[in-house]
């Protein structure tokens, strides 16, 4: 008789989950992936991911933490339409303190839909020998103690057959919904502590045709000014497969953006701090109808600091700490959690009594990202949680700096980039070269118009390009 055969049970088929699943199974025998919706046969959404539909920006640090799960998925991507923009040169960014300046890439993000990027990942993992997926099937609760989590209890949405199936590790990826509080209080365990930071923010998303030879189009983000009475409105243009572009608007109580194909454009033009995103869509062919989403509000449970943690159970992705999506990460931070995991099981393995160290593990990418989200969110008029301390304040002051810095000097540009995709801890803004750049660059004159080569300048909407300022290759 052999060994006895090691078992993890994923709860959740999204991005947390799956790249979870990924690093599960290179340590254990066998891993189930436990969906309650259907899983596509081809690029498409389903009901439990209505996000999908919305902008979703895989940053490069995201890229290559998944690369290290399963290699070959970015080629996958780009072969099946996904589109690879440099940072900053392939960028026109209108952050508050003005246009950053296209230096050389340091950093990169892909662009997709949500769509392609799980449907890619997916069947990465249909292939892998050690990994079952199990649609149709939702939990309903966990099995064992205090001390030890022992499995799940699920049920069969189809036929609505209760069974029991016992894992080695369970973890729970099943996004803002999750239901891990709940479960932990009927083992005897003590309540997680929340936190949420609610900016009212609301998005409504619309895919376009891109003009006619515009494939290789930068991305385009018009920030909101923190502290100033503009409802938070912000918006992204994104290029994606198929010679699309996803244009999310953003606003928050009282600035909602509207889902009307010519209200959409026209808040574009005159509600964002900049008129480019509208003046780029005037003449661009919708594709479908609006999309409109409000789950947008930053929430942490700190399952890290739990003073009892059962061993066989974590918690990762969206059901320990969702972000505003507005600052893109959320894909990032899983991918990082995966890759902590898959680190950690590398070196104790499925152990007794090593399971709040991988909790632990799995947190600390989501630090920086919070960090980010919320020091942002909270400067917002209107905001709901807690008030802005004035350590937020001085952070944002020295991240305004930064951007500033950011748009006369390289080095200022590098460090931002860095921190922003999460390659770096915001401790190398603290380098003296990042100084002395923020001291230099701060005091440069700014952009104030975007930065656009004459061939971008083109598919600006017919008489509204006369305004705008060409990149001088600065």
């Amino acid at each position: 008789m052999g060994p006895p055969t090691s078992q993890a049970v994923v709860l959740g088929g999204g991005m947390a989950g799956m790249l979870a699943t990924a690093a599960l199974a290179r340590h254990l025998d066998r891993v189930i992936l436990i969906e309650r919706d259907a899983f596509p046969s081809r690029p498409q959404a389903r009901r439990g991911l209505p996000q999908a539909r919305h902008t979703h920006i895989l940053l490069s640090t995201g890229v290559q933490a998944i690369e290290t799960l399963l290699p070959g998925t970015l080629r996958r991507l780009l072969d099946a339409g996904a589109q690879r923009r440099g940072m900053p040169n392939e960028l026109l960014s209108f952050t508050p303190q003005g246009w950053l300046r296209r230096w050389p890439e340091t950093q990169y993000v892909i662009g997709c839909s949500r769509d392609l990027l799980d449907w890619v990942i997916r069947q990465r993992l249909q292939q892998h020998p050690r990994i079952t997926l199990r649609p149709g099937l939702t939990a309903t609760s966990i099995t064992g103690s205090a001390d030890r989590i022992t499995g799940v209890r699920l049920l069969n949405e189809h036929t609505s057959q209760a069974f029991t199936m016992t894992a080695d590790l369970v973890v729970d990826a099943t996004g803002r919904s999750s239901r891990m509080p709940h479960w932990l209080a009927t083992c005897g365990l003590p309540t997680v502590r929340e936190t949420t930071v609610a900016s009212g923010l609301t998005y409504v998303t619309r895919v376009f045709r891109a003009p006619e030879g515009a494939r290789d189009f930068p991305v385009v983000n018009i920030a909101a000014a923190t502290g100033e009475p503009r409802y938070g409105q912000a918006g992204a243009l994104l290029p994606i497969e198929g010679g699309r572009w996803l244009v999310t608007l953003a606003g928050t109580r009282g600035g909602e953006p509207p889902t009307a194909p010519c209200g959409f454009t026209a808040f574009a033009r005159q509600q964002l701090r900049h008129r480019l995103i509208g003046d780029l869509i005037a003449d661009a062919e919708p594709l479908g109808s609006a999309h409109v989403s409000r789950s947008t509000a930053n929430r942490r449970r700190a399952y890290e600091n739990l003073k009892r943690w059962p061993d066989g159970l974590l918690v990762l992705g969206d059901a320990t700490a969702a972000f505003n999506p507005i600052y893109a990460q959320g894909m990032t931070v899983a991918a990082l959690g995966a890759v902590a995991l898959d680190r950690h099981l590398a070196r104790h393995g499925v152990l007794p009594e090593t399971t709040r160290r991988a909790q632990r593990a799995v947190a600390r990418p989501v630090t920086v990202a919070w960090s980010v989200a919320t020091g942002q969110d909270r400067l917002l008029i209107g905001t709901d949680g807690p008030r802005p301390t004035v350590t937020d304040h001085l952070a944002q002051h020295g991240a305004a700096q930064l951007m500033r810095a950011a748009a006369a000097h390289p080095a200022a540009a590098e460090a931002f980039f860095g921190v922003l995709t999460l390659a770096h801890s915001p401790a190398r803004l603290l380098t003296p070269k990042a100084l002395l750049a923020t001291l230099v660059g701060s005091r440069d004159q700014q952009l104030t118009e975007p930065p656009l080569t004459q061939w971008e300048q083109s598919f600006l909407a017919p008489g509204r390009s006369g305004e705008q300022h060409l990149r001088d290759g600065a």
